[in-house]
């Protein structure tokens, strides 16, 4: 047993064991009497080394890219899956359809629970079943267990989806955090991207199980360096802290608690708030365009692996391995605009070093030039990959460079935007980003089930050109938030504004939902602090 216990202390990949800590020293108070981090604490994950914070992010991105990979992973065999079950292409579609399904429903089970829990353990078990009920998708006999798998692999695969940004905050300073979150970020994209790619050569040699086979395999790879995540949330370390002193018997400290052993919030309260409050913000101007926004970039990124088909198989006869490739592009492009984010990031970093500005000055509509850009490039990109994919004698590059362009100008609006509402809605950004992922994520489900027949009655330039055009009516979103922000967020009741003494502001743009809280203003900045931490996993 000893040597189990010395195993899974290896795995978890904490720089310390708990028999390495001293138990006789008196704990440190904060100024409320409650369990907390001393400075400098080896407990505190935002006091770990920079190689073991890199190492569990990377971990915890490769459990992104198992859940954006498999999302759009059949698309690229939806021919062969077809002919096997006898039913069409549109039907097929399904699969893709039943799993975003799966991203609406999963993050209101999975967000609530790791508030309640911590993150490790649900992310272990939540990425367990996510494997479990992919044998059934790739050994099932008929289409109902096909379908019936792809939801429920896709709804517990989107808790490491969710939860990600909040492992990152725990991990991460805010200016370490924006580097972080632009790598998570274009894992997003770049995870669809190749799922096509990898099926549609598979395709060529082999049926559509060898897709779900690659989906097992890359799985289970990754599961290896899931269990190296540790406990990373800061209340469920503080409340084993504070079980851990009590059972010292520490003289002076034998009834010692962690804040969170004080908060009189139940699992049902947490649910209560989680199922509703989303709704009640997505009404609110900023939250209700910015969903509206989103849906159509994240519609159109699923609409893109029936596009690309169409324009490099159907038009230009390439076979099914082969037409995917130009999918490439968007990864590359998707990369480019992760390299903007992080000159973004340092460019600010830099000012504020200089002393050019401070962080408490800033403001959310310092997070839209980036959505500015994203917004005019999506519009513009969109019509130049419509005309020229349009027309087989334009060679086949320049609208793989289109597709490029557009992924990166789709990847700047995602980042833009996320940040945003968080730093709009602050206390409650949970709520916003659950309402905004929920409403993106049901819109990009419906991509496979039109994308088809609006291109076969419209053509490659028509349906295009409408997409552009509705992107050209959205880029005035973010110049028109970047004007008037500042005095619709004055009229919000989700967006209040700051306190007059204000903490770190880039600290708080990085906060999210405190959902038993109602006068966020009033609170002081320790108060605010830690709710913020309790929080922070729900976006």
């Amino acid at each position: 047993m000893a040597a189990l216990v010395r195993v899974l202390s290896h795995a978890v990949n904490k720089p310390y064991r708990t028999k390495e800590l001293d138990l006789t020293a008196p704990p440190y108070l904060n100024q409320n009497g409650y369990v907390d981090f001393a400075p400098g604490d080896v407990e505190n994950p935002q006091n770990w080394s920079m190689g073991r914070r890199a190492a569990i992010t990377i971990a915890a991105v490769l459990l992104v890219m198992n859940a954006t990979f498999a999302s759009s992973a059949p698309s690229g065999c939806f021919e062969s899956m077809a002919e096997h079950f006898s039913i069409s292409t549109e039907v097929a579609g399904l699969t893709i359809t039943v799993f975003l399904l799966g991203y609406c429903a999963g993050p209101l089970v999975f967000a609530p629970l790791s508030e309640f829990y911590g993150r490790r353990w649900i992310f272990y078990i939540s990425f367990l079943l996510y494997l479990v009920f992919n044998f059934l998708c790739a050994f099932t006999t008929n289409l109902g267990g096909l379908l019936v798998g792809r939801f429920l692999t896709g709804t517990f695969v989107s808790a490491p989806l969710s939860n990600t940004p909040g492992l990152l905050a725990d991990l991460w300073n805010p200016l370490q955090r924006g580097n972080a979150m632009a790598g998570f970020s274009a894992m997003v994209w770049i995870g669809p991207a190749l799922g096509p790619v990898v099926a549609g050569f598979l395709e060529l040699k082999e049926d559509w199980r060898w897709s779900f086979y690659v989906l097992l395999w890359l799985g289970a790879a990754t599961a290896i360096f899931m269990f190296t995540i540790p406990e990373t949330y800061a209340p469920t370390i503080l409340y084993n802290k504070a079980k851990r002193i009590r059972s010292a018997q520490i003289p002076g400290y034998e009834n010692v608690k962690a804040a969170s052993e004080d908060n009189d919030r139940t699992l049902l309260t947490i649910y209560k708030v989680a199922l509703t409050r989303p709704w009640l913000i997505l009404l609110d101007p900023i939250s209700f365009l910015v969903a509206i926004y989103m849906a159509v970039v994240y519609t159109l990124l699923y609409m893109l692996f029936s596009i690309y088909p169409i324009v490099f198989q159907e038009k230009r006869g390439w076979n099914s391995g082969v037409g995917e490739l130009p999918l490439v592009g968007t990864i590359v492009g998707a990369l480019i605009g992760g390299c903007i984010v992080l000159v973004d990031t340092h460019l600010r970093t830099q000012k504020i070093k200089r002393g050019e500005r401070k962080l408490e000055d800033s403001t959310p509509e310092d997070r839209l030039p980036l959505a500015m850009i994203g917004g005019v490039g999506f519009s513009g990109c969109m019509f130049w990959f419509a005309w020229t994919a349009e027309y087989n004698s334009i060679h086949w590059i320049v609208p793989t460079l289109a597709g490029c362009f557009l992924a990166s100008a789709m990847l700047l609006l995602f980042v833009s935007y996320l940040n945003f509402l968080v730093d709009v809605y602050m206390m409650y950004a949970a709520s916003a980003i659950a309402a905004n992922t929920i409403i993106r994520s049901a819109c990009g489900a419906a991509a496979p089930l039109f994308t088809n027949q609006m291109f076969a009655a419209l053509g490659i330039g028509g349906g295009g050109s409408l997409i552009g055009g509705v992107a050209a009516l959205l880029a005035i979103v973010p110049f028109l938030f970047y004007r008037y922000g500042k005095q619709i967020r004055i009229r919000s009741k989700f967006a209040p504004t700051p306190p007059p003494a204000p903490q770190n502001r880039d600290e708080e743009s990085n906060v999210t939902d405190s959902e038993d809280t109602d006068s966020p203003v009033s609170r002081s900045s320790e108060n605010e602090e830690g709710r913020v931490k309790e929080e922070v996993q729900s976006a």
